[in-house]
């Protein structure tokens, strides 16, 4: 159904029939003729970060991403609760080595992920789903860190989880730090730092 769904879409329609058009010469708040003039005029480059919303393969911006696909950009941290799967969503431009880092709280069903991450090709910060979506929150309302009960005394506080193996696997090279703890009203909290793309 959704692939059938993304070739209208790829016809210059979205889901109510409507063309994408200009309308007006302010960069923000514009509808883009498709997602590839969207793209250029956002500035968007090698090592940004990219804000994916959707859950799972529902509601997720293909256009985006297959336009995204297409451009010469790579090492992107891409922040969205999974990584598709190996063909479809997020999952191609994990195949066209697009993604450095992946911050999710999902990473199963891709088998491509799982192979880079292993193998020490793809840096990954897993993050709780709540906490991502309050890090996300955070960072478009300018707050630069939080603090919540989530995690606390884990490993995520505790840091050393490994974000990213060696090439080949095996040895971690890059591990993750440790959060700030504080006890508020008896109960522990780690401090969370903002997203922001």
């Amino acid at each position: 159904m959704h692939r059938q769904t993304m070739r209208l879409f790829g016809r210059g329609l979205n889901r109510y029939g409507y063309r994408f058009a200009a309308t007006t010469s302010n960069p923000y708040g514009k509808v883009f003729s498709s997602p590839s003039d969207a793209l250029q005029t956002s500035g968007l480059g090698s090592s940004n970060t990219v804000l994916v919303g959707g859950f799972g393969l529902c509601g997720i911006p293909m256009g985006c991403i297959q336009a995204m696909n297409e451009m010469k950009i790579d090492s992107l941290t891409v922040v969205s609760n999974n990584c598709g799967v190996d063909d479809w969503g997020l999952g191609i431009l994990l195949q066209s080595k697009k993604i450095k880092r992946m911050i999710s709280s999902y990473v199963g069903e891709n088998a491509e992920f799982e192979r880079q991450y292993l193998s020490g090709e793809l840096e990954v910060e897993l993050t709780p789903q709540g906490t991502l979506a309050e890090r996300l929150r955070a960072g478009g309302a300018g707050i630069p860190a939080f603090f919540t009960r989530t995690a606390y005394g884990t490993v995520i506080m505790e840091g050393g989880f490994p974000v990213k193996y060696k090439k080949g696997g095996g040895e971690v090279e890059i591990h993750s730090e440790p959060r700030e703890n504080r006890e508020f009203e008896g109960e522990g909290y780690i401090m969370e730092q903002w997203i922001r793309g």
